[in-house]
């Protein structure tokens, strides 16, 4: 894991604008735009929402492949590295998410057992992560991620002290989940109640009586028609445009759906996205299916192999570019696409086309159900793709996260 620059703070909020800035500053959607960029500029992420498991299965992994992956939370790179691929290079410009990934693969390397990383990532509420970091994991990060990590808020604390509560309420995505808690509460609904379902039938029942209606208050409707009330599931006004779409018209009806996926069509025991977005926590190893780097059966082989990842601070473009030709089997993009215009697309695939081995898979989600490729991808670039349409719907439905429209999977010609 290499050092950090000492202005990568400073830099990764100027990438993240130039990421997400398509108008002019003064502009009611430039502004827009721009709060987007200061808060996406903080952890927004406690948990990657892109299922892990269609990914693999998309992917076809095995022990040949380097993978080139947006980082995010970090969670799905290391359920990648369950398949012992020989090398992930994960990209990201949110600092926050960049500190996050250093900490995840240093505790695999340092913490001595699998309870101590079950405590420390998969149980909210324990005062001895603070002395586990100190002890273990601090002296294996680099001195960019430990100043993250070390630096007191306003209150005085460490963020590292998030660990001793629950983490996975911090964050973007955090807030959003806390604010929909609320919200649900003041009409009288009690999201986690869902839990107590026991089978899939009981889990429908419980959202058409209770979460659906939701859908159909003022205040929700009101509130969801604002783009920035989405701004706390990481998602930017131009991908609230194409979310839209999904539906008849109305943010809310788009949201009543995903959440209807969310909630009634992968049992509880199954879906771990279910029990955060609704118990706001994972399940303990006898409830439910953790997410697969907290797994034990997993933790000799990611300990083994966390030094196959590198985290890069970086632009995804300007990364692929410093890469040979043919030198990348696997490209993860989640959602990134959505946030482009035309040329940053362009740009993009003629990148991941030039370091493409033959055979080399793309995988990416989309607000919307169609791909967003065609017509503003040059047809030079993508004759030399096939989209598996419909190995996509399939593995679209079968996304337990449920929160997006599509999932994409493009094959380089050989």
């Amino acid at each position: 894991m290499t050092d950090l620059s000492a202005d990568i703070a400073l830099s990764g909020k100027r990438a993240i604008g130039r990421a997400v800035y398509q108008n002019r500053a003064l502009s009611k959607a430039g502004l827009s735009e721009r709060l987007f960029a200061l808060l996406f500029s903080g952890l927004v992420y406690p948990q990657i929402w892109e299922d892990p498991e269609v990914d693999m299965a998309a992917m076809e992994l095995d022990e040949t492949h380097r993978i080139v992956t947006i980082a995010s939370g970090g969670c799905n790179v290391l359920a990648y590295l369950t398949r012992q691929p020989a090398r992930i290079d994960a990209v990201d410009l949110n600092t926050a998410h960049v500190a996050l990934n250093r900490l995840k693969l240093a505790a695999f390397q340092t913490l001595p057992s699998h309870a101590d990383l079950l405590r420390f990532f998969g149980v909210a509420g324990n005062r001895a992560n603070g002395e586990a970091y100190k002890r273990f994991i601090a002296p294996k990060l680099d001195a960019q991620s430990r100043r993250h990590w070390e630096k007191r808020g306003l209150l005085g604390r460490a963020r590292i002290t998030a660990f001793n509560g629950n983490f996975y309420k911090k964050g973007l995505l955090g807030f959003f989940i806390a604010a929909s808690h609320a919200v649900a509460r003041l009409y009288g609904v009690n999201p986690a109640e869902i839990m107590k379902a026991r089978s899939m039938r009981e889990q429908r029942v419980f959202f058409e009586d209770h979460l659906r209606p939701l859908f159909d208050k003022s205040l929700v409707r009101w509130a969801t028609s604002r783009k920035a009330s989405l701004f706390g599931l990481g998602i930017p006004p131009a991908q609230y445009d194409s979310l839209i779409t999904a539906g008849n018209g109305t943010m809310a009806d788009v949201l009543s759906s995903r959440l209807e996926k969310l909630a009634c069509h992968f049992p509880l025991k199954e879906n771990y996205f279910a029990w955060q977005a609704f118990a706001r926590r994972y399940p303990a190893p006898d409830e439910a299916a953790l997410p697969a780097y907290l797994e034990q059966k997993n933790f000799a082989a990611l300990k083994a192999a966390a030094d196959r990842v590198t985290v890069h601070h970086a632009n995804l473009v300007d990364m692929l570019r410093a890469k040979p030709a043919h030198s990348v089997d696997r490209y993860v993009l989640l959602d990134a696409q959505d946030w482009m215009n035309d040329e940053q697309l362009n740009t993009l695939w003629s990148e991941i086309t030039r370091t493409a081995a033959p055979g080399a898979r793309v995988i990416f989600r989309t607000a919307a159900a169609p791909t967003l490729l065609p017509g503003r991808v040059s047809k030079r670039i993508l004759d030399q793709w096939t989209y598996e349409k419909i190995r996509s719907r399939e593995l679209s439905a079968s996304d337990r996260s449920a929160i997006y429209g599509g999932f994409h999977l493009y094959v380089k010609s050989a």
